[in-house]
């Protein structure tokens, strides 16, 4: 049997093909009623567009290669699920490559995407040399999400604002009496944007003299391994501002190991609101760095670029939250029951 044709929907919904394929692209410009009845009629015949043919005749894969430097960071999960959302509500699908392992194995971090025909292109988090993209940008939109690196002309930016959420931190410990805090610093641009705040405000303060940053990788050993460096210091801190999450997973245990107890003895913040930090057991202070915002917002400069919107780039930023838990408090404090 003969798979359903756009013919065999237009004949059960009784209207014309070229209408069908304007429900089947989510256009706004068909009466409900006529997209009910042809939505109805795609599920009774079981039709499937082909996408092959499609591709050829429009001369797009109405595809989007995202690029992610990192698939081990639980904020990009969160981040993807807004992109995807939007995307597909266009009619677009996602295909994901690993630029990690890519330039492990010696390839150009975009050249699978490339080969396979995307639209566009998202770039997720850092890449040692944004300035390859210029030759990307010639071919097709680009946006960059949850970096903060200087990229070619024409190329949106989408990301959160990391100083402002790192002087919300600062602040917050500041507030319950915290003097000496240290901070486990990451690297790239959004590493750099939040340690300067961090050191502006403790500045602010008058606490630069206490300020403490110790260099990380932002991974959880890397986190574990400088907080205890940080805790055999003659004065400890009383408080860690970790870059991420992962790097406050590793302190938490760092303390834990060292018989100190969250929050009375050592109060921890994190960033990005992942969803270990939500765990109950972590239930961790930290910023909400709107992760599915981000996504959706890249997703919106992409499509956007597509729809015929040029010129420079834009740098987009989304206002970052403190979600205050149950592992901060005022040094010494005695913990809640």
């Amino acid at each position: 049997m003969r798979p359903p044709t756009i013919r065999d929907v237009a004949d059960r919904a009784g209207v014309s093909k070229s209408l069908v394929s304007l429900v089947l692209r989510g256009s706004d410009q068909v009466r409900p009623e006529k997209r009910d009845a042809v939505l109805r009629a795609v599920r009774e015949l079981g039709y499937r567009p082909n996408t092959a043919a499609r591709s050829l005749s429009e001369r797009r894969t109405r595809t989007v290669g995202v690029l992610l430097n990192d698939l081990r960071n639980p904020w990009f999960v969160d981040m993807l699920d807004g992109l995807n959302s939007l995307l597909h509500d266009n009619g677009l699908h996602m295909l994901l490559a690993d630029a990690r392992l890519n330039r492990r194995t010696g390839q150009d971090p975009a050249g699978p995407l490339l080969d396979l025909g995307v639209d566009g292109l998202v770039v997720v988090g850092t890449l040692p040399d944004p300035a390859a993209l210029g030759t990307v940008v010639e071919r097709m939109p680009v946006v960059v999400a949850a970096a903060r690196e200087p990229v070619p002309a024409g190329v949106d930016v989408v990301a959160g604002d990391d100083e402002r959420g790192a002087r919300l931190v600062a602040e917050h410990l500041i507030g319950l009496g915290h003097r000496r805090i240290a901070h486990i610093a990451g690297y790239g641009a959004v590493g750099e944007l939040r340690r300067r705040s961090f050191e502006a405000t403790l500045r602010e303060h008058g606490l630069a003299h206490e300020a403490v940053v110790e260099p990380s990788d932002m991974t959880e050993e890397g986190g574990y391994r400088t907080t205890v460096r940080l805790l055999s210091r003659p004065e400890r801190p009383t408080a860690v501002f970790a870059v991420n999450d992962i790097a406050a997973i590793g302190a938490l245990s760092a303390a834990e190991e060292l018989g100190l107890r969250v929050p009375r003895d050592l109060s921890v913040v994190g960033y990005d609101n992942t969803s270990i930090a939500r765990l109950r057991h972590v239930w961790l202070t930290t910023v909400d760095n709107t992760s599915h915002e981000v996504g959706r917002r890249a997703a919106r400069c992409l499509l956007d670029r597509f729809e015929g919107a040029g010129g420079a780039g834009q740098i987009h930023l989304a206002v970052p939250a403190l979600e205050i838990r149950g592992t901060t408090a005022a040094p010494g404090a005695t913990e809640s029951m």
